[in-house]
């Protein structure tokens, strides 16, 4: 993180590749009223390139370094803990507690149940989702792995993110089905990023294995597997397998759903829409109102595909004005359905939250039974 005085804000607008150090120079000079700015060019640029806020030699050393540190890294380690929820243990069980109270569902049989989609946002925004999801998880469930396809916000279009690392959070240490992890790398294909960086810091998988350690404890075994934005298919047509790499992936992993069966869970760490000033939209968003009443009734037109198993027409939903809507968890839904063909949803619940004043996330809980 960089603090920029106010007055010097304006010139992030020469690091754009297209404009040169001259152009910077005069607009330095029309800022300070100086003609002498050749030292505070070179501390702003020193400044923003030894930060790694510039696509220069200096940023390509860094991620090398980064990458490299979480390849070799023997676990991964909790990236949002005192942030999307609490680092403390003891607050942190309180809170889980609150969250899941009255969640009488995790007493009841499992039968048929093989997935659940669950929101991956704040938890405090969207307690009641994740707990309309959660809730469906039952005791005998505990010995499965837990596969969970969660959305990629960083990582490369087109593929899938995987890792063999063990995620810690305060509740503890849980383990990643390497087995598994290591047959979809040999057999994936060209689409799988191995220890995929984006691992080290995403929140989408965290935040699962939040809920999953609160209801079973940290011993569980876990499949995570990050999920990029088919986005050759949203901007140019066609379904996401019209990649062959995509293809080979999705197939591989419907196999392994096949073989494995009932010793598998899925789950879904998913966002649906993403509307108002901070997502670039020339409104603010309001929950629930104004143009959010027609985002719900398109969410929901696309949650009913979902619910029906029909994944090209939920892909069509999602490719109208390309994704105009901004469905974060497209990727994984898409993926989940057309790895478990048949697979009968159910709407738990629907929700809409400010994230803040002027912007509106939308995510819901679902549950998943075999045909």
């Amino acid at each position: 993180m960089l603090v920029i005085p106010p007055a010097l804000v304006e010139c992030l607008r020469c690091f754009d590749g297209r404009q040169t150090a001259l152009d910077l120079r005069a607009m330095l000079v029309r800022i300070t009223g100086e003609l002498q700015v050749a030292e505070l060019e070179q501390h702003l640029a020193g400044t923003l390139s030894s930060a790694g806020f510039l696509e220069d030699e200096a940023f390509a050393a860094m991620k090398t370094v980064r990458q490299r540190e979480f390849a070799e890294a023997p676990r991964r380690e909790p990236a949002h803990a005192g942030g999307a929820y609490p680092l403390e243990i003891g607050v942190l069980r309180e809170t889980m507690s609150r969250y899941m109270d009255g969640a009488a569902g995790i007493t009841q049989s499992s039968a048929g149940l093989f997935g659940i989609a669950a929101p991956h946002v704040s938890p405090e925004g969207g307690w009641q989702s994740y707990r309309a999801a959660y809730q469906a998880l039952t005791p005998e469930l505990k010995d499965r792995t837990f596969v969970i396809l969660a959305t990629s916000h960083y990582g490369e279009p087109e593929h899938f993110g995987l890792t063999r690392k063990p995620f810690v959070t305060p509740l503890g240490e849980t383990a990643t089905n390497t087995v598994l992890v290591d047959w979809l790398e040999a057999h994936g294909g060209p689409a799988v990023l191995m220890e995929d960086f984006c691992h080290s810091f995403e929140h989408t998988v965290e935040l699962q294995v939040i809920f999953l350690q609160h209801i079973y404890g940290p011993e569980i075994r876990i499949l995570p597997i990050l999920c990029g934005q088919f986005a050759r298919s949203l901007y140019l047509g066609g379904a996401p397998e019209s990649d062959d790499d995509v293809k080979q992936f999705l197939d591989v992993l419907g196999e392994l759903a096949a073989r494995e069966g009932d010793r598998l869970f899925w789950i879904l760490g998913i966002d649906m829409a993403h509307m108002g000033t901070r997502y670039q939209d020339d409104f603010a968003a309001h929950a629930d109102r104004g143009v959010m009443a027609e985002v719900a009734d398109r969410d929901r037109q696309r949650i009913a595909r979902v619910v029906e198993s029909d994944g090209e027409g939920f892909w069509s939903l999602v490719q109208e004005k390309r994704d105009d809507l901004k469905w974060c968890g497209s990727s994984p839904l898409y993926t989940f359905l057309k790895a478990l063909p048949g697979a009968r949803g159910e709407l738990l619940r629907y929700e809409q939250w400010n994230i803040d004043p002027k912007s509106v996330v939308s995510f819901a809980g679902m549950a998943f039974s075999k045909p």
